[in-house]
């Protein structure tokens, strides 16, 4: 889905302000007497151990000549030494003298001091938001500069089954962020989430009930539970259904929603509903998607403001 014109501008105002206090308007980078794409170079001979110009013509984004220049400067300058690659001599490969590794490693602390200062005026949870956050728009740029790149999903995403400590914590705590957002939901709401998924947890011992999170770096940053007790007459209840901000529209609602709803089909459920709010078009198109159906919506206030409550349907197939 693309993203809503507002959204798009809000992050194109804060990358502006990124370039400016991370220094990329100056002629020189992090405390050197080099340009940024020198910098950046050097950091990828670095991190690589050492690298052809072709390949930080690829990396950089650079043009080849460009490239040619800047290279020639460094190592004119003493940070990089070449040498003839083993498979084909018409290849230099570039490395690091030991100039240019004091050079990175004071390059690496002056950013780290950057980033620590930064991270000071944040707390916990924003600090690992915007680490993720960062990450996500970071490989969705690298992904979109080529036209017919691949799209590629976090492999450092996994999806589990079952319950981790902090889970009825965290699952509330995305509930409540989110709803707050974008349904104007308060207080009561949350509160109504954590006592339902604390009583939820305690069932968890009963085979007809099951939890799936998603994790990024050990982060809970999605999560999805069915409970085969709350409606019976042998129907599932499809229940706090939520993927952090950052992780959205890279595939982890949908693997969630696979092994929920591969659950039901295993455990014999005639029908798994679901409740939800109208308006939050992703999540709808997804529910669609694995073949629920809106059964019935009407205008409800019960969470705090009111809003326009939906119930969606999905009927076991007969192979189930």
């Amino acid at each position: 889905m693309d993203a809503a014109l507002s959204l798009v501008e809000e992050i194109r105002a804060a990358s502006r302000a990124m370039v400016r206090e991370l220094g990329f308007m100056h002629p020189t980078l992090a405390g050197t007497d080099y340009s940024p794409s020198a910098v950046h170079a050097l950091l990828e001979i670095s991190a690589h151990g050492s690298m052809t110009a072709a390949q930080l013509v690829q990396v950089l984004g650079l043009e080849k000549s460009s490239v040619s220049r800047m290279l020639g400067k460094l190592v004119k300058a003493g940070e990089l030494a070449e040498s003839a690659g083993q498979a084909d001599g018409r290849y230099k490969h570039l490395q690091l003298t030991g100039q240019g590794e004091r050079t990175v490693k004071a390059i690496h602390a002056y950013g780290q001091s950057q980033v620590h200062r930064a991270m000071q005026q944040l707390n916990g949870v924003q600090q690992q938001t915007v680490a993720q956050g960062l990450a996500a728009y970071a490989q969705a740029l690298q992904v979109g500069r080529s036209a017919d790149a691949p799209a590629k999903k976090p492999d450092a995403i996994a999806v589990s089954a079952g319950y981790r400590p902090g889970l009825v914590g965290r699952v509330t705590e995305m509930h409540a962020s989110f709803y707050a957002k974008h349904a104007g939901f308060g207080q009561f709401f949350e509160s109504q989430v954590a006592t339902g998924m604390a009583e939820f947890v305690a069932r968890l011992d009963q085979p007809c009930n099951g939890i799936w999170v998603a994790t990024y770096h050990d982060r809970v940053v999605g999560a999805v539970a069915i409970d085969g007790q709350d409606l019976g007459q042998q129907q599932a209840h499809l229940r706090w259904f939520i993927v952090e901000d950052g992780c959205r529209g890279v595939g982890v609602g949908r693997r969630l929603l696979a092994e929920a709803l591969a659950f039901c089909d295993r455990q014999g459920f005639a029908a798994t509903q679901l409740w939800t709010f109208k308006g939050l078009d992703a999540a709808r198109k997804l529910y669609e998607e694995w073949g629920f159906v809106l059964m019935h919506e009407e205008q409800g206030s019960q969470w705090g403001s009111s809003v326009i409550e939906q119930q969606f349907t999905r009927r076991a197939s007969p192979s189930a």
